[in-house]
């Protein structure tokens, strides 16, 4: 049964997605609007808003040629059959991708937290936190970007607020200390580590390292650590997003997303693509600023609220 929760958020995930909507649906609507049959001829227009919309070229050759291949049967007679197709096709793509965090109960859980800086990172960790607290789990937050002062304040103001307790050290400390200490913490009390790290794109091959590390010292200190490591994604950066999850899959190995900032762009449709080409699960999306903005991916949900 639907609560008001529920429906308070798929609102705010319809106006969120609302400028993907317009760049995209609403330009597909006034192409194929008047239309009685879907022929040949609009093909090449339909590829071209799916390609502009950022979703990418793989998804979108694969539904061209649905679209052709059903329309040769008479399987595509109208605009409605086409919104259904290509509605049917999304949702099959990120069903594949749609997968919730597990957390066991009564034993230590690591979640190492990745991203470039600016994707949102600090403020996602913070808003799970939030999330797990309401539901009674025992939390340890861990300051491992130790290279920027504005981080570790930035996660004592989130622990604050969520009440739960912060692992930190000075600023310049070994990131993989940090994780050290926190990991016989979290050990001690059978608590879920959330644990921030350094996003500094710029030197690539450094931070690669360190987060290499920082695995290595987890998983030397308590079995199967990092149990999830979680990616968090800016959708306003579009393209670049998919090739920050390439890297950081190729580099340490991503087994979850979280894609954030879907209420300021008009590249929504990236989670498309990113579902499609990287079949990573996609467990959070962000849709404001508020505690409640970041909730759990829901595949059916999204293409509902895209297509208004």
């Amino acid at each position: 049964m639907e609560n008001n929760d529920d429906k308070s958020f798929f609102s705010r995930l319809q106006q969120s997605l609302s400028k993907t909507r317009t760049g995209f649906i609403r330009n597909l609507d006034e192409m194929i609007s008047g239309e009685k049959i879907i022929s040949e001829d609009i093909f090449e227009d339909i590829e071209e808003i799916l390609i502009g919309a950022d979703l990418g070229p793989v998804f979108t050759c694969d539904l061209i040629e649905e679209m052709r291949s059903r329309a040769k049967r008479n399987e595509l007679d109208s605009p409605d059959t086409l919104r259904k197709l290509m509605k049917d096709n999304m949702i099959d793509i990120l069903k594949k991708c749609e997968s919730p965090l597990r957390i066991p109960k009564g034993e230590a859980y690591t979640i190492m937290v990745v991203g470039v800086n600016g994707t949102g990172k600090t403020t996602t960790i913070g808003k799970m936190a939030s999330r797990f607290k309401r539901n009674g789990i025992p939390l340890l937050l861990v300051a491992a970007d130790t290279f920027r002062a504005a981080a570790i304040e930035q996660l004592e103001i989130w622990a604050e607020r969520a009440d739960v307790p912060l692992i930190k050290q000075k600023m310049g400390a070994d990131p993989s200390a940090v994780v050290f200490d926190a990991i016989h913490a979290a050990k001690s009390r059978k608590a879920v580590m959330l644990i921030d790290t350094a996003g500094r794109l710029h030197t690539k091959t450094g931070l690669m390292d360190e987060l290499k590390k920082i695995k290595r010292i987890m998983g030397r200190e308590l079995e199967g650590a990092p149990h999830e490591t979680l990616l968090v994604l800016d959708a306003t950066t579009g393209q670049n997003a998919v090739l920050q999850a390439k890297m950081f899959h190729q580099e340490i190995g991503i087994t979850g997303l979280a894609l954030t900032k879907l209420d300021g762009t008009a590249k929504g449709g990236i989670i498309i693509r990113i579902a499609r080409e990287l079949e990573i699960p996609i467990r959070y999306i962000g849709v404001g600023e508020g505690l409640d903005d970041l909730r759990r991916f829901k595949s059916e949900e999204f293409v509902d609220a895209l297509f208004g």
